[in-house]
């Protein structure tokens, strides 16, 4: 019996904890909301910010798309040719790639790259202080920290969205048509006919979501970092798995309700 009730009061400490600091992070997001409204608007620390979760991602969203594609063409094939449907492997591409993959894999790929590097970043400002010294300066260190992420990753995921999309699109041609010799014409006139803008919209709604939520995490974790070094390590692993985890279950009822 004392087991049981250990395992039972372990059980619900761990439940009040993540309650606790979801509302917390709630909490995090309406006082950025309101931060992001006053003047003035930090244009120059928005546009940093641009860069790094935009720009600086490029390559790596590239390459995950465009090997995305490819293995999807390649297994699309061998399972449509059972059925003589080959030329269906086009649109089964591009419609895995605007919904769900696009969107899902690059802000995986984000959250790897910059969200951690946020949490890093705000988290070393934290432990050394330099945060407090915002505070002393009169300086609200939502508006010159949170804000600009935040603005950023909600606008750059749709963007490296697209890119993806377009890479996966091309892999998926270059393996299907070229290494495959699947007939070009049906192979991009499936695309066109099975998919529709309403796709590629609700995938870059998605990309959004996700890219708020990778960087108010990784804000979050930096932000309430404690522990020196070794609580900067721990908060950067903390921030990649719980917006890792977040994401992929928001994009199941994302899913539920736009399809």
């Amino acid at each position: 019996m004392n087991r049981i009730a250990v395992a039972v009061d372990n059980f619900g400490r761990a439940v009040l904890e993540n309650v606790e600091e979801m509302g917390k992070i709630l909490l995090l997001f309406l006082s950025t909301m309101t931060w992001m409204v006053r003047p003035p608007l930090k244009l120059r620390l928005i546009f940093k910010q641009f860069e790094f979760v935009g720009v600086k991602s490029i390559y790596v969203v590239v390459l995950t798309g465009t090997f995305t594609g490819m293995v999807l063409a390649l297994q699309s094939y061998y399972g449509f040719r059972m059925f003589s449907a080959e030329s269906l492997v086009g649109s089964t591409v591009a419609l895995s790639m605007t919904r769900e993959l696009g969107p899902v894999l690059t802000s995986l790929m984000v959250t790897a790259r910059a969200g951690s590097a946020m949490a890093a970043e705000l988290g070393t400002m934290k432990v050394t202080e330099q945060i407090d010294a915002l505070y002393v300066m009169a300086a609200n260190p939502i508006k010159h920290l949170i804000v600009p992420r935040i603005v950023a990753g909600v606008a750059m995921l749709p963007v490296l969205t697209i890119v993806s999309d377009f890479m996966g699109i091309v892999g998926g041609y270059f393996v299907g048509v070229v290494i495959l010799d699947i007939n070009e014409g049906s192979f991009v006139k499936n695309i066109t006919r099975y998919v529709d803008l309403e796709d590629l919209y609700n995938g870059l709604i998605k990309a959004a979501v996700f890219g708020l939520i990778l960087s108010l995490i990784g804000c979050y974790k930096g932000f309430n970092t404690s522990g020196g070094a070794e609580g900067v390590g721990r908060a950067t692993t903390e921030a990649v798995v719980l917006s890792s985890i977040t994401i992929l279950i928001s994009d199941y009822f994302l899913t539920a309700i736009m399809f």
